[in-house]
């Protein structure tokens, strides 16, 4: 599963990364091709006035000799403009390819080429390139996680849980930072970002919420209820330190970079966030049709949630848990808690 997540999505951007660069190698003209664009825009002005200079012959605005005088004229500014825009053209890109301004590496560089632009520009040539830093501290990373998702309940068991546990589920899915603690160490890392929760309890023994003031219960339903999913969703912060061990590379150039590509990691930290209103999906039949109603509503969850998790994997999969330590309703008789376990994966 780790490899295939990891291709597919280095897939995807291979494929951008080579549109990009076919874009950039196109708009890279080599001298034959620069020679032949300004010829023939020197012949198309050129057609241009002598059809000007005939309409002013049939008008009998000049004589036929000053019709060729003009005409002759012209052909030979033409011929100058070439040999002048030509030579110019050849001088930029022998200054670009002998100073090196532009070329495969790691660098960025931005290159285009005008001729005979509406800007009035004969023809202009501009790089621009941004060296490397020479240490990186800190990265991005995206974060996915899915798994099996239930509640940990005063004086209940896991086996006589309320939920589900092959229906019920959570996903994450986020943004990350991961920055580098110590200046010539990786072996600690904090990682940090922005993710979303969603977490999903499918309730057993057509059962389903029911909200009375201030508390939520579990009730029985007045009818043929298929099922009863109650789904959480919380945009959080998550916070870990990630230990393990990495790799150093020093450049030719004197850039130095630390990795850990490959290599076993532990992480252990928390979150904290807001919870957005709870969403109850109730699915029954109703005088023989098939019935499914959505409730959007507080169902006295907490405005605010938080808690632990950890993380323990290699390369870029990992074994993921975490554990709301804020109950999943406020003010209630039993205190309810989400508790996660499943597959994390995160892409550098």
């Amino acid at each position: 599963m780790q490899n295939i997540t990891r291709h597919l999505v280095y897939l995807f951007f291979l494929v951008v990364v080579n549109q990009l660069n076919a874009q950039v190698q196109d708009s890279i003209p080599n001298i034959e091709s620069i020679k032949e664009t300004i010829t023939k825009e020197e012949r198309n002005a050129l057609k241009l006035e002598v059809d000007a200079i005939n309409d002013q012959l049939e008008a009998d605005d000049i004589t036929f000799d000053e019709a060729e005088h003009l005409k002759k004229a012209a052909a030979e500014k033409r011929a100058l403009n070439i040999e002048n825009r030509v030579a110019i053209a050849v001088n930029r890109l022998e200054f670009i390819n002998r100073n090196k301004e532009y070329q495969e590496d790691n660098d960025v560089n931005v290159f285009s080429v005008t001729i005979g632009a509406a800007d009035k520009e004969l023809l202009g040539i501009r790089t621009n390139r941004t060296p490397p830093k020479q240490d990186i501290r800190t990265g991005n990373q995206l974060l996915f996680a899915m798994g099996i998702n239930n509640a940990i309940i005063d004086g209940v068991s896991l086996s006589e849980s309320p939920y589900k546990l092959g229906g019920s589920g959570f996903v994450e899915l986020g943004w990350l930072w991961s920055t580098r603690v110590f200046k010539e160490s990786n072996f600690l890392r904090l990682k940090y970002g922005l993710s979303v929760h969603w977490n999903k309890l499918d309730i057993k023994n057509d059962m389903y919420f029911v909200q009375d003031g201030n508390q939520t219960t579990l009730q029985p339903f007045d009818g043929n209820l298929k099922s009863a999913k109650f789904r959480t969703t919380s945009v959080v912060i998550p916070v870990h330190f990630e230990f393990g061990p990495w790799n150093k590379k020093v450049y030719d150039d004197g850039r130095v970079r630390y990795f850990n590509h490959d290599k076993f990691k532990i992480g252990v930290g928390g979150y904290f966030g807001l919870n957005d209103k709870a969403i109850q999906k109730l699915t029954y039949k109703l005088d023989g049709e098939r019935v499914e109603e959505k409730m959007r509503r507080r169902f006295n969850t907490n405005t605010f949630t938080y808690g632990v998790s950890a993380y323990i994997g290699f390369g870029d999969l990992s074994l993921y848990a975490k554990y709301d330590l804020a109950p999943i309703f406020k003010n209630q008789l039993i205190d309810q808690n989400n508790i996660s376990l499943g597959i994390r994966v995160d892409l550098d």
